[in-house]
Protein backbone atom coordinates (compact mmCIF):
# COMPACT_ATOMS: atom_id res chain seq x y z
CA UNK A 1 0.00 0.00 0.00
CA UNK A 2 1.04 3.18 -0.41
CA UNK A 3 0.23 6.97 0.98
CA UNK A 4 0.83 9.84 -0.33
CA UNK A 5 1.89 13.03 2.25
CA UNK A 6 1.58 16.97 -0.02
CA UNK A 7 1.04 20.02 0.28
CA UNK A 8 2.77 23.86 0.15
CA UNK A 9 5.57 24.07 2.07
CA UNK A 10 5.45 24.99 5.74
CA UNK A 11 1.96 23.22 5.72
CA UNK A 12 3.83 20.25 8.19
CA UNK A 13 4.44 17.09 6.11
CA UNK A 14 7.08 15.98 6.99
CA UNK A 15 6.33 16.24 10.57
CA UNK A 16 3.49 14.03 9.71
CA UNK A 17 5.23 11.42 7.68
CA UNK A 18 6.99 10.65 10.23
CA UNK A 19 4.18 10.76 12.84
CA UNK A 20 2.00 8.41 10.24
CA UNK A 21 4.75 6.22 10.37
CA UNK A 22 5.27 5.67 13.96
CA UNK A 23 1.39 5.59 14.15
CA UNK A 24 1.85 2.55 11.48
CA UNK A 25 4.37 1.20 12.98
CA UNK A 26 2.58 0.69 16.35
CA UNK A 27 0.04 -1.07 14.80
CA UNK A 28 2.29 -3.70 13.74
CA UNK A 29 2.77 -2.63 10.07
CA UNK A 30 6.35 -2.16 8.35
CA UNK A 31 7.02 1.32 6.80
CA UNK A 32 9.07 3.11 4.22
CA UNK A 33 9.41 6.48 4.55
CA UNK A 34 10.31 7.70 0.93
CA UNK A 35 10.69 10.77 -1.05
CA UNK A 36 11.12 11.52 -4.86
CA UNK A 37 10.33 9.49 -8.14
CA UNK A 38 8.89 5.86 -6.98
CA UNK A 39 10.14 3.27 -9.08
CA UNK A 40 13.83 1.66 -8.35
CA UNK A 41 15.59 2.03 -11.64
CA UNK A 42 14.33 5.23 -13.01
CA UNK A 43 16.87 6.32 -16.06
CA UNK A 44 16.31 9.28 -15.92
CA UNK A 45 16.90 10.15 -11.60
CA UNK A 46 20.58 11.51 -12.17
CA UNK A 47 19.54 13.93 -15.33
CA UNK A 48 16.64 15.22 -13.19
CA UNK A 49 18.84 15.76 -9.88
CA UNK A 50 21.26 18.29 -11.81
CA UNK A 51 18.12 20.90 -12.16
CA UNK A 52 17.60 23.14 -10.04
CA UNK A 53 13.87 21.90 -7.97
CA UNK A 54 13.91 25.00 -5.86
CA UNK A 55 13.00 27.52 -9.53
CA UNK A 56 10.66 25.06 -10.69
CA UNK A 57 7.94 27.42 -10.12
CA UNK A 58 9.51 29.72 -11.93
CA UNK A 59 11.04 27.80 -15.13
CA UNK A 60 8.88 25.59 -17.45
CA UNK A 61 11.78 23.96 -18.38
CA UNK A 62 12.09 22.63 -15.24
CA UNK A 63 8.66 21.54 -14.60
CA UNK A 64 8.22 19.86 -17.89
CA UNK A 65 11.62 17.63 -17.64
CA UNK A 66 10.05 16.51 -13.62
CA UNK A 67 6.64 16.13 -15.30
CA UNK A 68 7.12 14.05 -18.62
CA UNK A 69 10.77 12.91 -18.21
CA UNK A 70 10.36 11.72 -14.34
CA UNK A 71 6.93 11.69 -13.12
CA UNK A 72 5.36 10.19 -16.38
CA UNK A 73 7.73 7.57 -17.10
CA UNK A 74 7.93 7.02 -12.88
CA UNK A 75 4.35 5.99 -13.33
CA UNK A 76 4.54 3.67 -16.41
CA UNK A 77 7.80 1.98 -14.80
CA UNK A 78 6.02 1.40 -11.36
CA UNK A 79 2.92 -0.41 -13.04
CA UNK A 80 4.89 -2.35 -14.86
CA UNK A 81 6.91 -3.07 -11.94
CA UNK A 82 6.65 -6.23 -9.45
CA UNK A 83 3.98 -5.98 -6.73
CA UNK A 84 5.74 -4.47 -3.02
CA UNK A 85 6.30 -6.66 -0.99
CA UNK A 86 3.13 -7.84 1.12
CA UNK A 87 2.42 -6.05 3.88
CA UNK A 88 4.77 -3.26 3.59
CA UNK A 89 3.44 0.35 3.58
CA UNK A 90 5.42 2.86 1.60
CA UNK A 91 4.65 7.11 3.24
CA UNK A 92 5.55 9.41 0.34
CA UNK A 93 7.14 12.70 1.40
CA UNK A 94 5.61 15.10 -1.47
CA UNK A 95 5.01 13.82 -5.39
CA UNK A 96 3.47 14.61 -8.55
CA UNK A 97 0.90 16.32 -7.30
CA UNK A 98 3.28 19.43 -6.24
CA UNK A 99 5.25 19.77 -9.38
CA UNK A 100 1.97 20.31 -11.39
CA UNK A 101 0.37 22.74 -8.38
CA UNK A 102 3.95 24.57 -8.89
CA UNK A 103 3.52 24.62 -12.18
CA UNK A 104 -0.15 26.01 -12.06
CA UNK A 105 1.10 28.57 -9.22
CA UNK A 106 3.98 29.85 -10.98
CA UNK A 107 2.93 29.66 -14.64
CA UNK A 108 0.71 28.50 -15.60
CA UNK A 109 3.27 26.07 -17.92
CA UNK A 110 1.86 24.00 -20.31
CA UNK A 111 2.77 20.53 -19.04
CA UNK A 112 1.46 21.56 -16.06
CA UNK A 113 -2.21 21.96 -17.85
CA UNK A 114 -1.82 19.08 -19.96
CA UNK A 115 -0.82 17.17 -16.46
CA UNK A 116 -4.09 18.49 -14.86
CA UNK A 117 -5.69 17.19 -17.65
CA UNK A 118 -4.67 13.76 -17.92
CA UNK A 119 -3.70 13.10 -14.16
CA UNK A 120 -4.32 9.37 -14.48
CA UNK A 121 -0.91 9.31 -16.02
CA UNK A 122 0.38 9.33 -12.93
CA UNK A 123 1.17 6.84 -10.36
CA UNK A 124 -1.96 7.20 -8.35
CA UNK A 125 -2.15 6.02 -3.94
CA UNK A 126 -4.08 3.99 -1.97
CA UNK A 127 -4.31 7.48 0.15
CA UNK A 128 -3.53 11.11 -0.38
CA UNK A 129 -3.25 13.70 2.12
CA UNK A 130 -2.87 16.91 0.75
CA UNK A 131 -1.94 19.78 3.68
CA UNK A 132 -2.41 23.08 3.63
CA UNK A 133 -2.49 26.03 6.62
CA UNK A 134 -3.76 29.49 7.27
CA UNK A 135 -0.62 31.83 5.91
CA UNK A 136 -0.23 33.35 9.64
CA UNK A 137 0.44 29.75 10.68
CA UNK A 138 2.84 29.29 7.83
CA UNK A 139 4.28 32.81 8.40
CA UNK A 140 5.15 31.72 11.76
CA UNK A 141 6.96 28.30 10.92
CA UNK A 142 9.24 30.37 8.26
CA UNK A 143 10.29 32.33 11.40
CA UNK A 144 11.46 28.82 12.82
CA UNK A 145 13.12 27.78 10.20
CA UNK A 146 16.54 27.93 9.97
CA UNK A 147 17.56 28.40 6.16
CA UNK A 148 14.18 28.97 4.46
CA UNK A 149 14.25 29.09 0.37
CA UNK A 150 12.99 31.08 -2.22
CA UNK A 151 9.65 28.52 -2.36
CA UNK A 152 9.27 29.01 1.29
CA UNK A 153 9.03 32.46 1.17
CA UNK A 154 7.27 32.72 -1.67
CA UNK A 155 4.59 30.37 0.02
CA UNK A 156 4.32 32.72 2.64
CA UNK A 157 4.49 36.23 0.64
CA UNK A 158 2.33 35.68 -2.65
CA UNK A 159 -1.05 34.40 -1.23
CA UNK A 160 -2.18 34.05 -4.87
CA UNK A 161 0.53 31.63 -5.60
CA UNK A 162 -0.32 29.60 -2.08
CA UNK A 163 -3.98 29.80 -3.06
CA UNK A 164 -3.53 28.83 -6.61
CA UNK A 165 -1.15 25.70 -5.18
CA UNK A 166 -3.75 24.47 -3.29
CA UNK A 167 -6.55 24.94 -5.66
CA UNK A 168 -4.15 22.35 -7.92
CA UNK A 169 -3.09 20.14 -5.86
CA UNK A 170 -6.18 19.25 -4.03
CA UNK A 171 -9.11 20.39 -6.78
CA UNK A 172 -6.90 19.21 -9.95
CA UNK A 173 -4.37 16.45 -9.32
CA UNK A 174 -6.49 14.87 -6.23
CA UNK A 175 -8.83 12.98 -8.38
CA UNK A 176 -6.68 10.17 -9.30
CA UNK A 177 -5.71 8.36 -5.77
CA UNK A 178 -8.00 6.07 -4.36
CA UNK A 179 -8.85 8.12 -1.48
CA UNK A 180 -7.85 11.83 -0.45
CA UNK A 181 -8.00 13.03 3.11
CA UNK A 182 -7.65 17.00 2.94
CA UNK A 183 -6.33 18.78 6.47
CA UNK A 184 -5.78 22.00 7.94
CA UNK A 185 -2.56 21.43 9.77
CA UNK A 186 -3.50 24.76 12.11
CA UNK A 187 -6.32 22.98 13.92
CA UNK A 188 -5.49 19.16 13.94
CA UNK A 189 -2.34 17.89 15.52
CA UNK A 190 -0.17 15.66 13.28
CA UNK A 191 -0.89 12.80 15.79
CA UNK A 192 -4.46 13.52 15.42
CA UNK A 193 -4.05 13.21 11.45
CA UNK A 194 -1.83 10.27 11.46
CA UNK A 195 -4.64 8.15 13.63
CA UNK A 196 -7.46 9.50 10.97
CA UNK A 197 -5.14 8.23 7.96
CA UNK A 198 -4.44 4.81 9.81
CA UNK A 199 -7.66 4.02 10.20
CA UNK A 200 -8.71 4.92 6.54
CA UNK A 201 -5.96 2.95 5.33
CA UNK A 202 -6.04 0.04 7.11
CA UNK A 203 -10.07 -0.01 6.72
CA UNK A 204 -10.84 0.99 10.66
CA UNK A 205 -13.92 2.75 11.40
CA UNK A 206 -12.97 6.49 12.68
CA UNK A 207 -14.69 8.42 15.63
CA UNK A 208 -17.52 10.89 14.38
CA UNK A 209 -15.03 13.80 14.84
CA UNK A 210 -12.16 12.08 12.89
CA UNK A 211 -14.29 11.44 10.17
CA UNK A 212 -15.65 15.08 9.69
CA UNK A 213 -11.52 16.10 9.94
CA UNK A 214 -10.89 13.62 6.65
CA UNK A 215 -13.58 15.14 4.92
CA UNK A 216 -12.67 18.46 5.52
CA UNK A 217 -11.95 20.48 2.19
CA UNK A 218 -9.25 23.14 1.58
CA UNK A 219 -11.21 26.24 1.00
Amino acid sequence: MRVLVDGLDLSGKTTLVTALATELEGRGHPVVEHRGLLATHHPARRLLKRLPLVRQPDSALVTGAYLLAGYALDGVLVRSAAPEPPGTILVQDGYVDRTVAFGMAGGPYLSAVLALRWPQVFAPFDVAVHLHAPADERRLRLAGRARPDAVDIRGVQDPEFAETFTAMLTRGMGRRHKRLLVFDTSRHTPQEMATTIADTLLGARPTPAAARSALERAA
